[in-house]
């Protein structure tokens, strides 16, 4: 029985040398692994996300060449030919008709400069706000591309050292369903010993084809980001440094959200604009002034009979006012529409600026939470273990049971899954509290990076 209880001890040190193999190793990475910075340039060009964002902030940029053009002259240039074929019978018999042929040609050129349109000015300022806008919108495909980048990566290192937790604690316990088969044969242990094993044995099981099936779906939704296989990818460092936010105070976060976040000032551009359209529309009560030039050369042959072709040049400049009326209570009517529409637009600037505040102390409480948190499953992971050791020095004395191993080697497992998704959360948790008031750029993804194993 002595022996049995020294070579079960062995088992499960080998057991605890599995798994921790198993979680250096990162799930079987190969010599050359992808850190974060690199996956996230790979779905810069490949997320059809991003690029439909990028496509738009090009298309918004012609809103100002498009504005611009109302204040600016327009030219037009028109000429026409024909050829005529005219027949005179006059009703005096006296005087003889007569066929004609002959050509006539007409060359114009207009050009008309505006002076005064207010509509056109208004409309000009609008282009300037609406690419403000599109920047921003921009920024905020960029940042949403990066917590979706920095998410699906740690979703994968978390199924990875899921899927080798499941296995490393499969296989304990099936040297522990080993040990108690034994036990009972020889008549040191209960069949309940081995049913109770055999029940955690087959229950892991299930968990490993679970841990599988879930990274792979993880996978898959990397490679959709990047639009290729995914790389094997760096896992965390044990060496990960907690970094409390900085300014300390959520107040301070808080107060920038409200003014820095990139939806908060997408939804600010928004006003202004609505603001621009009440005046764009007003300004259709204004008149209008145009300057004008016009020259025209009209060429034609003889068309009276005995007659000769005319050539006339036509030459002319002047000034066009034109001052709205009346038209049926339309104008009025779309500014009507235009200002329910601009406190439409302040009342979701209020929302935005209130979803900002709230995002900023929910991810501010994610990471002091979070830096506590995992200190705290650092110590349960320290005691865990401790209670393992204990567990099995007490069986082999006999007053602890299979099933009190089995126990804490459950507690152990499980303390291990709770810190690297403590751990995980605390890196996703600094990113989108950047995010919240604007702040995350690229750079951020290099120091999270550091904080990965390169192999």
């Amino acid at each position: 029985m002595r022996h049995s209880a020294r070579d079960s001890c062995s088992d499960m040190m080998r057991a605890a040398a599995l798994l921790a193999v198993a979680l250096t190793m990162g799930a079987g990475l190969p010599a050359r692994s992808a850190d974060l910075l690199e996956i996230f340039r790979l779905a810069q060009s490949a997320d059809a996300v991003y690029g439909s964002a990028r496509a738009s902030w090009a298309a918004a940029q012609e809103k100002l060449p498009q504005g611009r053009s109302g204040l600016l002259p327009s030219a037009s240039l028109s000429a026409s030919t024909q050829y005529n074929d005219r027949t005179i019978q006059f009703r005096d018999p006296a005087i003889a008709g007569g066929n004609t042929h002959f050509n006539s040609n007409v060359f114009s050129l207009s050009i008309t400069q505006p002076i005064y349109r207010r509509q056109n000015t208004v409309v000009y300022e609008q282009a300037k706000t609406q690419l403000e806008q599109a920047d921003a919108v921009l920024a905020q495909a960029a940042q949403d591309l990066i917590t979706r980048v920095a998410q699906a990566y740690l979703d994968v290192l978390l199924a990875q050292d899921n899927l080798a937790l499941t296995g490393a604690q499969k296989t304990a316990i099936a040297e522990q369903l080993a040990q108690a088969k034994i036990s009972f044969e020889v008549g040191t242990a209960t069949i309940t010993d081995t049913h109770e094993a055999q029940a955690r044995y087959d229950l892991s099981v299930s968990q490993e084809i679970a841990a599988r099936s879930d990274l792979e779906i993880k996978t898959r939704a990397l490679d959709q980001l990047i639009g290729r296989a995914a790389p094997p990818l760096a896992p965390l460092s044990p060496a990960l440094k907690l970094i409390s936010p900085e300014p300390a105070t959520m107040d301070k976060w808080v107060e920038e959200a409200r003014s820095s976040n990139h939806q908060v000032r997408v939804a600010e551009t928004s006003v202004t604009l609505a603001g621009q359209e009440v005046a764009r529309n007003r300004g259709a009560h204004y008149p209008t002034l145009d300057a004008f030039a016009t020259f025209s050369e009209n060429r034609s042959g003889a068309g009276n009979l005995g007659g000769s072709g005319t050539d006339i040049n036509n030459r002319i400049i002047g000034l066009q006012l034109a001052v709205p009326i009346y038209q049926g209570g339309l104008i009025n009517s779309r500014v009507r529409e235009a200002l329910a529409n601009e406190d439409k637009a302040r009342q979701d600037l209020e929302n935005a600026r209130r979803t900002a505040e709230l995002n900023a102390r929910q991810t501010y409480l994610g990471v002091t939470s979070g830096i506590a948190q995992v200190k705290a499953l650092e110590a349960a992971l320290t005691s865990s273990q401790s209670a393992l050791d204990s567990s099995r020095l007490g069986r082999e004395v006999g007053v602890r049971t299979q099933v009190d191993v089995l126990n804490a080697q459950q507690q152990l497992f499980s303390a291990r899954r709770d810190l690297a998704q403590a751990k995980y959360n605390y890196i996703l948790s600094t990113l989108r509290l950047k995010a919240a008031v604007g702040r995350l750029v690229e750079d951020d993804l290099s120091a999270v990076s550091a904080w990965l194993e390169r192999k």
